[in-house]
């Protein structure tokens, strides 16, 4: 018997250290503790970087331009229309930077999120998306995601 408790034992602590290292964990405070935000509000709040490159201030420009309606203002997502990109899931280790610029080009099928599929953005060049990038990389970074 003392030949199963042995790895027993150890088969549950690895099973409990990948829950902890794996569970899914917002980046960002919700802003509802108990209710989901009402229709179109921002999913999460985020906070701001005092500044901002003059890169990133480019892609917010475009950001506000192209992206704001369904991802929110300052990329905190928007209840009903988009997921916020200020959040662990978009961390550059889980989607980089290049899948920004081929989800822009193409389109996305929704697969970590409810919304839906996102369509592929007509009229948005490479470098418009790079700038984009910049400017959520650096909203991820003033919020603790890296």
């Amino acid at each position: 018997m003392n030949k199963f408790v042995l790895p027993l034992v150890g088969a549950a602590a690895l099973a409990l250290g990948a829950y902890l290292i794996f569970k899914p964990e917002p980046a960002s405070a919700p802003l509802a503790s108990s209710s989901r935000p009402a229709q179109g509000d921002p999913i999460v709040a985020i906070a701001l970087p005092e500044a901002l490159s003059a890169h990133a201030q480019i892609g917010k420009r475009a950001f506000d331009s192209v992206c704001a309606a369904c991802h929110g203002e300052n990329a905190a997502g928007k209840e009903g229309f988009g997921p916020p990109l200020v959040h662990k899931i978009y961390e550059p280790s889980h989607h980089g930077d290049m899948a920004f610029l081929m989800a822009a080009e193409r389109g996305v099928q929704a697969h970590h999120w409810r919304f839906g599929n996102m369509p592929m953005q007509q009229g948005v060049t490479q470098g418009d998306v790079k700038a984009i990038i910049a400017y959520v990389r650096e909203l991820q970074r003033a919020n603790g995601i890296n």
